[in-house]
């Protein structure tokens, strides 16, 4: 039985100003503040951390509230002003939070971001590689977004592709599944985004793939992962970095959340993984 139910904040996108009005931290920690980058739609987000939440609560023993915010530099500000306590990072916010606080501290990735990739889509028959960009429109996910801008954008340039002069009109759609809904529509003639939830689309059926399909793919990197505050309580640390090493595909009760987590299982991280992050986005002028 959960013995507090989960307070979600549905409905609600918090700004980078509602956030920094949040009552302050209390000296004993009873609540877990927890939120995720925008990175999809904000029923979406919800609607995955439901579960995930309820599980954190029982073992944890404690209320956890989700906060959703209205962009990615929101979830850096409140991490870094202790307005949340734990984070759903991509690999570059991850960069920009361990830079803006001093001592963020990755607990656990997904299997698979440490072999992670980018999908470059187009429904135009002619792009066939990024050298077919010239003048044609392209889409990005959010300035901010790790698998949606930042490796994409550093990967190209390792090509030899001057992004910003050699393409068209280039523009920033602010999620993965809307980088994808204009690509469909026609309104750029090609984008790119995190490879799950291109799999996950097309998985559910929410993609036509007889008019948009998969040119290229980028090579790995790490992205995401969970993130908390570096001054929490060490054995509240501790014991939400177990929580999520317990998540077992074989309970059922598991298998769900970790579904849709789109995760196999959570393993340990470090913050060494994301210097080749942090590499790369010195380098295409993003920090």
């Amino acid at each position: 039985m959960i013995k507090r139910p989960l307070a979600v904040m549905a409905g609600l996108c918090l700004s980078v100003a509602t956030v920094f009005a949040s009552a302050p931290a209390m000296a004993e920690q009873e609540v877990l503040r927890v939120s995720a980058i925008p990175d999809e739609a904000p029923t979406e987000l919800l609607r995955k951390f439901e579960p995930l939440g309820a599980y954190l609560e029982k073992e944890l023993d404690m209320q956890v509230t989700f906060q959703p915010v209205s962009d990615y530099a929101g979830v850096v500000e409140a991490l870094g002003s202790k307005r949340l306590d734990l984070t759903w990072l991509g690999g570059f916010t991850f960069v920009q939070a361990r830079i803006r606080t001093g001592d963020a501290i990755p607990l656990v990735q997904r299997e698979q971001d440490a072999v992670f990739t980018s999908t470059f889509i187009t429904a135009d028959p002619e792009i066939k590689e990024h050298k077919d960009l010239k003048g044609k429109s392209f889409a990005f996910g959010s300035v901010s977004s790790t698998s949606g801008h930042l490796m994409p954008r550093y990967f190209m340039q390792q090509d030899g592709l001057d992004v910003d002069n050699y393409l068209g009109r280039v523009g920033y759609s602010g999620a993965h599944d809307a980088t994808v809904a204009w690509v469909e529509s026609g309104r750029v003639d090609a984008g790119v985004l995190n490879a799950s939830v291109w799999e996950k689309l097309v998985e559910d059926g929410k993609v036509d793939t007889d008019k948009v399909r998969v040119y290229t793919t980028t090579p790995t990197y790490f992205d995401y992962n969970w993130t908390v505050r570096g001054d929490m309580d060490p054995e509240l640390v501790e014991r939400i970095k177990q929580a999520f090493l317990k998540l077992d595909p074989e309970n059922p009760e598991h298998k769900t959340i970790l579904d849709l987590q789109r995760a196999s299982r959570f393993v340990e991280t470090k913050p060494e993984n994301y210097k080749g992050i942090e590499e790369a986005a010195r380098a295409a002028g993003l920090l």
